[in-house]
């Protein structure tokens, strides 16, 4: 039936057999066209793509530069974070700097691609920037490219990770602002205040390093901050608005200022310094304080030297309808008030120079949380003063285990010391000198302590009498307005 020999095709039967099959294609493709609607054809292509073509186990998220009408926070915070992820196999960056910038600022280049590392699953950021057909708006966005099988991972975790960092980062870089009432606004500020409140950059070097103070009151007082930062849902759960008062008293020159300045620092909090005598009422001073910023520390200073914060009684005596006067009222109610709630992480800290002339209605807690004593310098402190000024252990020379048995049995201040440290670039001979002045204090404070005279010594028996009882009387009511509620944390 078959002929034995093997079945085989010629050049000419191939080529007829080729043209024959061109010639059906072409004329099934014209049916095709003709017959078939496109929204169908598409249909068929798509459906043929998706069979033939081979899946990807990757997907990319698009990270746009604007989210609608606004900006992007998570483009932001991308550009934020992938500048600690730049590596040495990127070949393209971008470095700009503003003037008042610390650091120079850098950013990878279009097309650049960064590979990153979360919880042990690598992604890969790379950044697009596209312009349209006439050249006069530009595009830009990253592109985030991970396994499908990480897809919530990287949207419940990673994402709020970057955002995280960038925070931190941001926190760390950020120049610290002190604002004024009587600083002008110009344009080149930077801050982010409301109201007449102008700035310049807090370039006040003191840290909690450099602070001539009692080691353990440090520790407290930093641990303290700590602890405030981290209780944000603790404070939201209990009710209280997220703020913490300070009261720093004591005689001048023991570093009250410079201790703002290290928690400014510490902390990357701007400071908001307030005059008091330069708010004409009570709703001035609504105004003026909320227009400070969230993530700052207000400043009251020499607080007992206004007159409306010393005696509540003396406030209810006058006529509570004269315009023109802030009164304690108006300075409780909004750090302990309905007004208080207004911001978070706000730190509020008073200095006063005597801490006696207050109203007690002031010192509570809740206004005036941690009450810190900037006392006399120790020999502890000494020993900081010694390091900063003249690079020593404190323990090492000979001299100053002297001094620092001297400055603990006398009174005398660390800016008092530190100016002594300043006198000469010979170590010995300022440490001699520190020794002349404070032996030369110790004698003039034992003088004025034998001249002190007692306010209730009368000259005869009538005068002794009343003498006692007006003596009696005030360290009555003393008693009674300190020992009203109850006592706020003391370092």
């Amino acid at each position: 039936m078959y002929p034995s020999s093997d079945f085989s095709f010629s050049p000419s039967s191939l080529f007829s057999a080729y043209a024959s099959l061109t010639g059906f294609l072409m004329l099934f493709r014209s049916m095709l066209h003709d017959f078939v609607p496109e929204k169908l054809r598409s249909y068929f292509s798509s459906l043929l793509d998706r069979f033939f073509t081979p899946k990807s186990k990757y997907i990319t998220v698009v990270i746009d530069e604007n989210f609608g009408l606004n900006r992007n926070q998570v483009f932001d915070a991308a550009e934020m974070y992938l500048r600690n992820r730049i590596g040495p196999d990127t070949e393209r960056l971008r470095v700009g700097k503003i003037p008042k910038q610390k650091h120079f600022t850098i950013s990878i280049e279009k097309g650049e691609e960064i590979l990153d590392t979360f919880e042990g699953s690598e992604v890969t950021w790379s950044y697009v920037q596209s312009e349209n057909e006439k050249g006069d708006k530009v595009k830009r966005y990253y592109e985030l490219t991970f396994e499908k099988k990480l897809r919530d991972k990287v949207m419940d975790s990673y994402l709020s990770h970057v955002v995280a960092e960038s925070e931190e980062i941001k926190r760390n870089l950020r120049v610290v602002k002190l604002y004024s009432r009587d600083v002008y606004a110009s344009d080149d500020d930077d801050g982010m205040a409301g109201g007449n409140w102008g700035c310049i950059n807090l370039e006040h070097p003191s840290t909690f390093d450099t602070l001539a103070m009692d080691p353990d009151a440090k520790k407290k007082i930093i641990d303290d901050l700590e602890r405030f930062l981290k209780r944000r849902e603790f404070y939201k759960r209990v009710g209280k608005a997220w703020k913490r008062g300070y009261l720093l008293y004591g005689p001048p020159g023991t570093g009250k200022s410079s201790l703002i300045a290290a928690m400014a620092n510490y902390l990357k909090f701007d400071v908001f310094d307030l005059e008091l005598s330069s708010i004409y009422d009570n709703g001035e001073l609504k105004r003026v304080l909320l227009s400070t910023t969230n993530r700052s520390i207000l400043v009251i200073e020499d607080i007992d030297c206004n007159a409306e914060v010393r005696d509540r009684e003396a406030e209810n005596q006058e006529d509570d309808k004269r315009s023109g006067k802030v009164t304690l009222s108006g300075i409780l109610n909004f750090i302990d008030g309905l007004w208080s709630s207004f911001g978070d992480e706000r730190i509020i800290v008073f200095t006063t120079n005597h801490k006696d002339r207050l109203d007690p209605a002031l010192l509570r807690p809740g206004r005036m949380d941690v009450h810190i004593n900037m006392s006399y310098c120790t020999g502890l402190g000494f020993r900081t003063l010694v390091s900063n000024y003249l690079g020593l252990d404190g323990l090492n020379h000979p001299l100053c285990e002297e001094i620092e048995a001297l400055i603990d049995s006398t009174e005398v201040t660390p800016a008092e010391l530190a100016e002594e440290l300043m006198q000469d670039d010979d170590t010995d001979v300022v440490l001699r000198g520190v020794i002349s002045f404070v032996e030369k204090r110790k004698v003039e404070r034992s003088k004025g302590s034998t001249k002190e005279v007692s306010t209730c010594k009368a000259i005869d028996d009538d005068e002794k009498q009343s003498g006692s009882l007006d003596c009696v009387k005030k360290k009555k009511k003393s008693g009674k307005q300190k020992g009203k509620g109850r006592k706020a944390k003391t370092y």
